[in-house]
């Protein structure tokens, strides 16, 4: 069975759910994404793209990269929960699993780090105004100048504000809603502005 055929198993579901009760604002769901958001958190990811996946969690996003014939070597897993970080290890020992928080990008990949994508599984509107763009801001240098950045979120428009989009100079657009997800998600896409 090849790594993204591993279904979660009921211990990393009551890790999750664990997680979720530790600290729900960290993690954002009480329950693993479905694979209709999942598939829609993948839409457009290309087989040699280079990839970054931000709160991977227990692997829902990595699992739909790696079906759409990304190679592991080419994903990169940024997890900070200890279990989560260890579950990641072992459903993906060929793909790179970074323990570290999403607001230390900087320290752990430099600036301009060449990536095709961000695939971000954060609750963004769990942060503050603050960690939100510090977030973004280091998350988006991360990308080529024609890279996106994937982002969901359960309200239903965009989780980066026009003032903020302005700020950080991207554009956003909706790709795509999981109605069957638990609760129901959204998904945006957001892709620098490139210099006039």
């Amino acid at each position: 069975m090849s790594e993204f055929q591993h279904s979660h198993t009921s211990d990393d579901f009551g890790h999750f759910f664990k997680g979720w009760i530790r600290n729900p604002l960290a993690i954002g769901a009480c329950a693993p994404s479905s694979k209709s958001l999942a598939k829609l958190m993948a839409k457009d990811v290309g087989v040699g793209a280079r990839v970054v996946e931000l709160g991977a969690g227990t692997g829902s996003f990595t699992a739909a990269l790696l079906a759409k014939g990304l190679a592991p070597g080419n994903l990169h897993l940024v997890e900070r929960d200890p279990q989560f970080v260890k579950i990641l290890q072992r459903r993906f020992p060929r793909c790179h699993v970074v323990a570290a928080d999403a607001l230390e990008l900087d320290a752990h990949f430099g600036e301009n780090a060449g990536f095709d994508f961000v695939i971000s599984g954060l609750p963004l509107l769990c942060f503050s105004p603050d960690k939100r763009y510090r977030l973004l801001q280091q998350a988006l240098q991360l990308l080529k100048p024609h890279g996106r950045l994937h982002q969901f979120t359960y309200a239903g428009r965009c989780p980066v504000d026009k003032d903020l989009r302005a700020l950080l100079r991207v554009d956003s657009a909706l790709i795509g809603i999981a109605p069957l997800n638990l609760p129901p998600a959204f998904v945006y896409r957001l892709t620098p502005r490139l210099p006039a």
